[in-house]
């Protein structure tokens, strides 16, 4: 199961890292569009207030369809990794979709790579080395259903604050979107790995645990939250803060009250692994996606530049 834990983590850090490239393109392409279609030339301006009839037009847009198919994808995947490994790892191997987010862009936006992307990649795969190395396959499944009825709380009140955050706060809408939808991905993380009814297969208290519904909720908001985001900030900005979200959250949970934890005397190395791979990540992020406005300009085909 340890393996197939590991499998499945970076089946969703491959499908989660083409989504981000290909949600983002369909995006910004619309967003370009909408400005234009106003009368004004320019592109969309990182920090600029979305409006609801754009983050519509977006879902219906093909790239972005593609990129929600990967999300499907990737969800499956993460959800298989949550219950089978500690939420550290899994997390942290998941947050890898952002060096593969780099390297796709460099074809898709023909982006290219520097020394310091190349070092900010291996820093991420190195350190996720060490957390596979100390790591330990036992986890613990159960947890009280008050802590399902929290987690079910903390799914809406954070999207409540994602939802009026990337409306209301202009140039930080990218950031508190960003954040917000990783913190909503991390409880989906959370309420996958505690869900009750799942082995053996019980449909009715599945359905009637909290925590399904937490995975609603936190899936439908962290989506859209992060859709809007990406409308209004660069890519690097808003991958770099989704990563934190998504995988200190639910790390930090998972060692409180899940019972994970790393193997005896490598709790050292578990650490070092943890903190160099989101360090690496959110360096991938900032440093991967060249000019910030690079996703702006491509409003026609994927990977084209408007003149």
């Amino acid at each position: 199961m340890y393996a197939i834990g590991i499998i499945a983590a970076l089946m969703a850090a491959v499908a989660y890292g083409m989504s981000t490239v290909l949600r983002a393109l369909g995006a910004r392409r619309v967003a370009t569009a909408e400005r234009e279609a106003a009368g004004d030339q320019a592109p969309a301006a990182a920090g600029s207030s979305p409006s609801m009839a754009s983050t519509v037009a977006t879902l219906g847009d093909p790239a972005f369809i593609l990129g929600t198919v990967m999300v499907v994808i990737g969800f499956a995947g993460g959800a298989i990794a949550a219950r089978f490994l500690p939420l550290f790892l899994a997390q942290s191997i998941v947050s890898a979709n952002l060096v593969v987010t780099a390297l796709v862009g460099t074809f898709m936006l023909n982006i290219r790579l520097h020394t310091r992307d190349w070092v900010a990649i291996w820093t991420v795969v190195l350190s996720l080395a060490l957390l596979g190395i100390s790591s330990s396959p036992h986890t613990d499944d159960h947890a009280s259903m008050p802590f399902h009825w929290g987690v079910l709380a903390a799914a809406f009140g954070v999207g409540a604050i994602g939802l009026w955050g990337v409306y209301r706060f202009g140039e930080y809408a990218a950031i508190v979107g960003g954040f917000t939808g990783g913190l909503q991905f991390g409880i989906i993380a959370i309420a996958v790995r505690v869900l009750e009814g799942v082995a053996p297969l019980d449909p009715v208290r599945l359905i009637t645990d909290p925590a399904a519904w937490a995975i609603a909720v936190a899936g439908a908001s962290g989506f859209f939250i992060q859709t809007v985001a990406l409308q209004v900030g660069a890519v690097n900005v808003v991958t770099a803060v989704l990563v934190v979200g998504e995988t200190a959250g639910p790390s930090v949970i998972g060692v409180l009250f899940l019972s994970d934890h790393a193997l005896p005397g490598l709790a050292w190395l578990a650490v070092t692994g943890f903190v160099g791979s989101v360090i690496g990540a959110i360096l991938v992020a900032w440093y991967g996606s060249g000019d910030p406005e690079q996703f702006g300009e491509v409003p026609e085909e994927l990977g084209s530049r408007s003149p």
